[in-house]
Formats: structure tokens, C-alpha cells, sequence
């Protein structure tokens, strides 16, 4: 009996794989027998990502997405892919009277523009096999969840739940899927980001009636929608909170 989980035989390319989420998705889909393109910024990071995969035949690619030039140098060298995960982007927390440009243009280039650019050339440049899956990691500060200095945050989060819909209807004519996770709070480095003590991280989590996620949470979800399990999905979002959305 084939295993619809499994992801052996796939080629799978993940993005902000050098920490927290896409760390963790990479990590499980090479233990779920996927071969992994593993990208990210920092290359002594994403060599220790490299380092943790079981399996043969991975590789990692250090590009700053918001670079043009290396970005179509990056796509060109990759072989075809089964699996898209778009796990890059940042988080400024801003608050709305204090939004300006460099705000705008630096939530965007790194949380919507790279992720539109990158997706264009691996369609344009013939990089998905038929049957792919692409999954972007959007987030429940989206639609569901305001919090005080996050509305651009959000809204970026928003633009790539938009985004994906659009572009899963583009591509089923080929039997490609598109689908979003959106995570509430988990424990990765970007939580620093955030101006706020200990304390106050602590009185947030009682929101969530099973506690804050952790990366390994979200990863899961990612290899699900990877998967042949998941062949019938498309257009869809996984909201991953904990609870936050019963409160």
C-alpha cells in the first residue's frame, strides 16, 4: 500500500530553512524521505540546517530573496521541484502612526515581493512538476487575530492569503496545489522581535488554551499539504493557534 504521507521521491525547495519554521520543515520532510533545496540568508545557519537532514542528495542555496539578480541566478540552477515551501520573511512592529516608507518597503520586499518574484520564475522558468504543492506560511495576524503595532505585518500576511488563492486557481490546470498555514505565536527567534518582557509574553500565552506553538507544530501541517494526502486541497488555509480563535 502506497503511503500518501511519506514524501520519498520528492523534491522539495525550502525557504528560511536556516531557522525556527522552515528549519523545522525541512528537517521533517528529509525524515519523510523528501530530497531538500534548503535557502536562506545566513550561510552558517543554513549549513547547520543542512547538516541535520537524514537522506542523501540535499543542498542548500544562500540567497537573499529580495535580490533580484541572485534570485534568478538561484531558480536557474535548481532542479525540477515537487514541493514549494515559503517559509522567509520578518517582522517589525510598528505602530500605525509610525508607519513610513522604509517600514513599508521592508515588510513587503521580504514578506510579499520575494515570495510573488520567486514563484513567477520557477513557473516561467518550468521549475514545478506537474502535481507540485506550494505551501505559504501566512498567519492568524491576517484576519483573525489584531495586536497593537502589527498592521503591516498583517497586511503583508494578508497580501500572500490573497495571493495564494489566485494562484492555486492559476495552476490547477496543471494539478498544482497552493495552499496557506496560519500560525498564531510560536517559540522561534523572531518572537525577540517583539518589544515586550517576559512577563508579558507569559500573560499573552494564557490566550491560547494549549500555549504558545512550537516550530515542529507548523512543520507537521506543512508536510501534510506536501503530500499526496493532501491532493485534494487547494485554495485552502490552515488556521495552527492553539485555541487563540475560540477565545
Amino acid at each position: 500500500m502506497t503511503d500518501t504521507f511519506s514524501l520519498s521521491g520528492k523534491h522539495v525547495l525550502v525557504t528560511g530553512a536556516s531557522s525556527g519554521i522552515g528549519k523545522a520543515t525541512a528537517i521533517l520532510c528529509a525524515q519523510q524521505g523528501a530530497r531538500l533545496t534548503v535557502n536562506g540568508r545566513n550561510e552558517e545557519r543554513l549549513a547547520e540546517t543542512l547538516s541535520l537532514l537524514e537522506g542523501e542528495g540535499h543542498q542548500s542555496v544562500a540567497c537573499d530573496l529580495s535580490d533580484a539578480e541572485r534570485l534568478e541566478e538561484c531558480v536557474a540552477g535548481l532542479d525540477k521541484l515537487d514541493g514549494v515551501v515559503h517559509c522567509a520573511g520578518t517582522l517589525v512592529t510598528c505602530l500605525t502612526k509610525n508607519v513610513d516608507e522604509e517600514v513599508l518597503q521592508h515588510l513587503f520586499s521580504q514578506n510579499v515581493y520575494s515570495v510573488m518574484k520567486l514563484n513567477a520564475l520557477l513557473m516561467t522558468r518550468k521549475k514545478l512538476n506537474r502535481g507540485a504543492s506550494i505551501v505559504l506560511v501566512s498567519s492568524v495576524s491576517a484576519n483573525d487575530c489584531a495586536e497593537v503595532g502589527n498592521a503591516v505585518y498583517g497586511a503583508t500576511k494578508a497580501a500572500l492569503a490573497s495571493y495564494a488563492r489566485v494562484l492555486a486557481l492559476e495552476l490547477s490546470a496543471r494539478k498544482i496545489r497552493v495552499n496557506t498555514v496560519s500560525p498564531g505565536m510560536v517559540r522561534t527567534p523572531l518572537l525577540s522581535r517583539f518589544d515586550v518582557t517576559e512577563e508579558e509574553l507569559a500573560e499573552n500565552e494564557k490566550k491560547y488554551p494549549l500555549g504558545f506553538g512550537d516550530p515542529e507544530d507548523v512543520a507537521h501541517a506543512i508536510a501534510f499539504l506536501l503530500g499526496d494526502g493532501a491532493r485534494w486541497m487547494t485554495g485552502s488555509d490552515i488556521k495552527l493557534d492553539g485555541g487563540l480563535s475560540l477565545r
